[in-house]
């Protein structure tokens, strides 16, 4: 080739390469015109000039595939002919006025890997300006070829890769839909150019240049995947300066971004880099084990932050939301991570721990917030204390949603209370009637469960002595005792787990508190109609008569304005007060005034003592426990 040889405006290795400009300013019009048959010689002559370089780099190709052959196959190295002074000649200034590109017919890559085997056989002949030559030569070519690597990592097919997040574990399904499947969204057509990229950067001694690359761009291309699922980067530093509310909105995107991770792009990755870097099983397996443990431990990283945070009962979900993630997921990371990744393995399995344990800690705060609640005030009417309905929505809310999780928590917490008995997160374990649920064959969530119902039933039996009302006490515990019971039953979950043995209790206690309410209330009422000392030498004493009737009329009276402002607000709790006291009360008064009130003078007398017909009774028995003032419509006096 002659050293006079027109430059190419393009890539030698670009096929159509662009014509170059004239260096003349073109004229406008006529003159233009006449330029046209000189500017068409130029073309020509440049595509004559273009044919012999490619004539001529094509020749040298050859000759240098013979002279490397010798250089393998000698063990003394050969003269160095002149035709390689030449192809180097012709590299450089290609090289060092171009850009060269991949492209299909592999010829750049051809002519990178004869560069790197001159350099690699001639590095111990005695030839030093040359091999500097063809040193500076690789390395050029290998910053193309860097370059080109990375370009083509950081253009995969994302919305491929959502797009098969959303369908899950659908996704080999997703992809035999497809004439192109990928790898992590990159096509067929993209990873063999890849592979060849990579064995010539390793074979010409760019190995940590070449996975670099590869390490820092898909690292970079899952945390963009993973920003697209809406998870962030929290540090713990963070986490703790943060709102629960604010950090709670990040626990959803955080469990699908370690969901997809461990049954998607983990797998994935591990395809990719075995793929690009296949040949070289020792080399993929570092890449994989680096970019897999950053990511990893960024995602461990969420959760630890999560764990430091202050602990509330409402935060509980939220918790083993985590560790069911991270227990679910398992498996699939067992078959992604080779055995050489046991420490990510115990970091899961230590992170989970530390949520699992977090969690048994937060469920057993339900005791403290119930010891803490030293209200003195007590509740209007003896309604449902809020501390009840907090406490057993909450325990229903565990069981019907999470029984299955918290049981697995606890179970696996009291292996390791068994084998570190100083490590529990209770303070009851000394305490022989907490103990008694400690039974070898009900499991400790069912034993905490019940644990805290004894303690909600013995602080709302410390609330009832608020009342100064025996009876209001009473309707306070039935209240209460119903709305645990109620909710006990109306959750299979927790119903099966707590058997019978405590609603046969608490229904035993309610009826004892039903009665000793009758008796406080009713009973005494009926001692008004007590026919004892009425007759006095088988006559009736009408002063003592009229006194009971007042004396009736008047409990009554008390009783109806004073419990028309109680509360009963479970209907079949309401209707079995009422009929019960409509049993007691009913009958005996109908006998006493069908007994008696022909002793009392028609008209303003009787108007004055009897002023409630049986009937009466009923309807303001009805009244009774709508939390409303009573008003009765009644005969003046």
């Amino acid at each position: 080739m002659e050293e006079n040889h027109k430059p190419a405006t393009s890539s030698s290795f670009k096929k159509g390469d662009d014509k170059e400009e004239s260096s003349e300013v073109e004229k406008p019009d006529k003159e233009t015109k006449s330029e046209q048959p000189q500017s068409q010689d130029i073309d020509d002559k440049e595509k004559e000039e273009r044919a012999g370089i490619k004539h001529t780099l094509q020749k040298s190709y050859d000759d240098i595939e013979t002279f490397l052959s010798k250089l393998e196959n000698d063990a003394e190295a050969p003269d160095i002919p002149d035709f390689v002074h030449k192809y180097v000649d012709l590299v450089e200034k290609k090289l060092s006025k171009h850009e060269p590109l991949f492209h299909d017919d592999g010829s750049f890559l051809k002519v990178v890997d004869q560069i790197s085997r001159l350099y690699k056989h001639l590095s111990d002949s005695d030839k030093a300006p040359l091999i500097n030559r063809i040193g500076q030569i690789q390395q050029q070519a290998m910053c193309y070829l860097e370059d080109e690597f990375r370009s083509l990592l950081e253009e995969p097919d994302l919305k491929q890769e959502v797009v098969a997040d959303q369908h899950g574990e659908d996704q080999s399904t997703l992809d035999q839909s497809k004439e192109e499947s990928n790898f992590s969204g990159y096509s067929y057509q993209v990873i063999p150019k890849l592979n060849k990229i990579a064995k010539e950067m390793i074979f010409g001694g760019y190995e940590s240049e070449c996975c670099e690359a590869y390490m820092v761009t898909r690292r970079n291309i899952i945390d963009e995947t993973l920003n697209k699922l809406g998870y962030e980067k929290i540090s713990i530093d963070e986490a703790q300066k943060m709102q629960w509310e604010a950090l709670e909105k990040n626990i959803p995107p955080w469990i699908k971004a370690f969901k997809q991770c461990t049954k998607v792009y983990f797998s994935n990755e591990c395809r990719l880099v075995e793929t690009v870097f296949s040949g070289y099983p020792s080399l993929s397996t570092n890449l994989f084990s680096n970019i897999v443990r950053g990511v990893f431990l960024q995602l461990l990283n969420f959760v630890e932050a999560v764990a430091t945070i202050k602990r509330s009962t409402e935060k509980l979900f939220k918790f083993l939301d985590i560790y069911d993630t991270l227990r679910d997921n398992l498996s699939s990371l067992d078959g992604v991570l080779p055995k050489w990744a046991e420490e990510l393995r115990n970091e899961m399995t230590t992170t989970r721990c530390r949520i699992g344990e977090m969690a048994i800690f937060i469920f057993c705060d339900l005791e403290n917030a119930i010891k803490s609640d030293t209200e003195k005030t007590p509740v209007p009417g003896g309604a449902v204390h809020p501390l009840t309905r907090y406490t057993m929505n909450y325990l229903k809310y565990a069981c019907d949603e999470y029984k299955e999780t918290i049981e697995k928590v606890f179970k696996d917490h009291s292996k390791i209370e068994r084998a570190n008995s100083t490590n529990k997160p209770r303070s009851y374990e000394g305490d022989s009637e907490r103990n008694k649920y400690d039974d070898e064959n009900q499991s400790p969530f069912v034993g905490q469960v019940l644990r805290i119902l004894d303690l909600l039933d013995s602080a709302l039996e410390a609330k009832s002595k608020l009342y100064k009302d025996i009876a209001l006490s009473c309707i306070f515990m039935m209240n209460n005792g119903r709305y645990m019971l109620q909710k006990i039953k109306s959750s299979a979950e927790i119903h099966q787990a707590m058997k019978d043995t405590w609603c046969r209790k608490t229904s035993s206690d309610l009826r004892n508190y039903h009665q000793t309410y009758k008796r406080e209330t009713w009973m005494k009422l009926l001692g008004c109609l007590n026919v004892e000392g009425l007759n006095v030498n088988g006559k009736v004493v009408k002063p003592v008569l009229k006194e009971r009737f007042k004396s009736f009329n008047a409990m009554f009276d008390d009783i109806h304005r004073t419990q028309s402002l109680w509360v009963v607000n479970d209907k079949q709790l309401q209707s079995e007060l009422r009929v019960s006291i409509s049993a007691i009360v009913i009958p005996a008064y109908r006998s006493f005034l069908a007994r008696f009130s022909g002793y009392l003078d028609p008209g303003r007398q009787t108007e004055k003592y009897i002023k409630f017909q049986p009937e009466d009774i009923e309807t303001f028995i009805d009244d009774l426990f709508d939390g409303n003032s009573g008003s009765m419509s009644r005969k003046k006096p």
